[in-house]
């Protein structure tokens, strides 16, 4: 279980350094194939596996916008109706798992293919300074049909615990290569202009390198706890998501500082990175997250040698 854990460690920090927006897309892709895994039957497992296998990309989509999406019942068909929002590659992808509300008010998940459906797609208001690239839209469901092949699991299991929190790890991921990446623009600016030489800029640099590192010690133990599905998974991950953000700004501060104008410029792989970043490392509730994972440790009822650290 562990090394499944790190080679998807590896894989999504390789992506999130290559590209955050690919990252991102991949990220939900690796999430939507785990939860069809994970809750769908042994025809939907076998149908994901040849779709994987032909290379169709898949995705999560919660985020809507009120009354929600929902599933109608009409002369024993399903259909959909409503939009998804913040839906990242709309109009591109080919698989998307999202929630709908059933009659009962349940919160289902449903697999739609929507190849070939783009012209239901809006990206129009997809207006920001990073992470254009996922094409984070909005996606117009309503009178698609819904059979049963396409519904996955039970009401309620797309927020099912610890996998729905604990699950968070994997942006975190993404987000250390990115971060590990601009560690190693910022190292290749200091060794080919000679800045390397001031100690300032060392200290600058081996402060970058310690937060990284530690963000990635975090991070790979995080992957371990929630892929194994453990008590103090979604603590864990909680913090987890502040560490890569402290780490983030960091590293994000001192490039700014170290190359100066320089790393603002368009063409820069630097001001790319930081402005996918800086917006990438925004998912909600922060603080609330690092509060709610000091709470838990505070609340245990053992605090002993056996624990994660």
């Amino acid at each position: 279980m562990d090394g499944r854990a790190d080679a998807l460690v590896d894989v999504l920090r390789a992506v999130g350094g290559a590209d955050l927006s690919l990252g991102r897309v991949y990220e939900g892709h690796v999430n939507a194939v785990q939860l069809v895994a994970t809750y769908g039957d042994d025809a939907q497992r076998a149908t994901l596996a040849s779709d994987v296998a032909a290379g169709r990309i898949f995705g999560v989509w919660n985020t809507e916008p009120s009354p929600g999406l929902t599933l109608q019942d009409s002369d024993g068909s399903r259909t959909l109706d409503g939009v998804k929002s913040f839906a990242t590659g709309a109009g591109y992808l080919d698989r998307i798992l999202v929630t709908a509300r059933d009659g009962d008010g349940g919160k289902q998940l449903v697999l739609v293919d929507i190849a070939g459906q783009a012209a239901r797609a809006d990206n129009s208001a997809w207006q920001v300074r990073g992470m254009r690239g996922t094409q984070s839209g909005v996606f117009d469901f309503s009178g698609m049909p819904i059979g049963a092949a396409e519904t996955i699991g039970a009401p309620g299991d797309y927020e099912r615990e610890p996998r729905f929190s604990a699950g968070a790890w994997r942006f975190t991921a993404v987000q250390l290569g990115a971060v590990e990446a601009l560690v190693r623009h910022l190292r290749d600016h200091l060794v080919q202009t000679g800045k390397g030489t001031d100690p300032i800029q060392r200290l600058r640099f081996g402060a970058c390198v310690s937060a990284t590192r530690s963000a990635g010690l975090w991070v790979r133990q995080a992957a371990h706890a929630a892929e194994r599905q453990a008590d103090d998974a979604i603590p864990l991950v909680l913090m987890t998501r502040g560490i890569v953000e402290e780490a983030g700004l960091q590293v994000m501060e001192a490039a700014a500082r170290t190359v100066g104008t320089a790393s603002f410029f368009a063409a820069s792989r630097i001001d790319r990175i930081t402005r996918d970043l800086g917006l990438y490392l925004r998912q909600p509730v922060p603080d609330q997250a690092r509060d709610r994972a000091a709470a838990a440790w505070l609340e245990a009822d053992h605090w002993g040698e056996d624990r994660w650290w």
